[in-house]
């Protein structure tokens, strides 16, 4: 029971951290602005590992700080893990890692759809509901040319989910596959 709770600590842990680290980067990637609630939270609780690492990593067009970050995020909570509960050899970990980075990166664009979909249901008119549009309009603007409103609500947020939902499943077979 006491590793149980362990390893739920841990992972929250790592999903706020790495999650928030994966969030710098898609936001960057999409020109959306930190003069928000949402960007000064990322950015307050990113800043400790991601301005370190940029000083270190050759400049790029894209984030590899923040993606990184991520990843040494998930190799350290599943390292802690691996030396608490230690079950197979040690050189697995850091492809499980990159596993865990998918699954945050899947897990958070699922939450984010959720907190979109109940903002738009009651109309919330907030900096944070704007964040959220701007983030997950690219991801629906395809669903949302194939699939029409049905009585006037947006089905393309629960297409989507369900593409989640199924690389989730993708995602977890391939690692079973591929470190078992």
């Amino acid at each position: 029971m006491l590793s149980q709770i362990l390893s739920l600590l841990l992972q929250v842990a790592a999903t706020l951290l790495g999650g928030a680290c994966l969030m710098r980067f898609y936001m960057q990637y999409q020109r959306i602005p930190f003069r928000n609630p949402l960007g000064r939270f990322v950015m307050a609780v990113t800043d400790w590992l991601v301005l370190p690492l940029r000083k270190v990593l050759p400049k790029a067009r894209v984030d590899i700080a923040s993606i990184l970050g991520a990843y040494l995020i998930s190799l350290a909570h599943y390292s802690i893990l691996w030396l608490l509960f230690g079950r197979g050899g040690y050189g697995l970990v850091p492809v499980d890692a990159i596993f865990g980075v998918a699954y945050m990166a899947i897990w958070g664009l699922i939450a984010m759809l959720v907190i979109y979909a109940i903002l738009s249901w009651v109309r919330a008119e907030s900096d944070a509901a704007d964040v959220l549009d701007a983030m997950l309009a690219p991801l629906l603007r395809p669903f949302r040319r194939v699939i029409p409103l049905v009585g006037g609500i947006d089905l393309s947020p629960l297409a989507l989910l369900v593409v989640l939902q199924i690389a989730l499943i993708v995602l977890g077979g391939t690692r079973e596959a591929v470190l078992f």
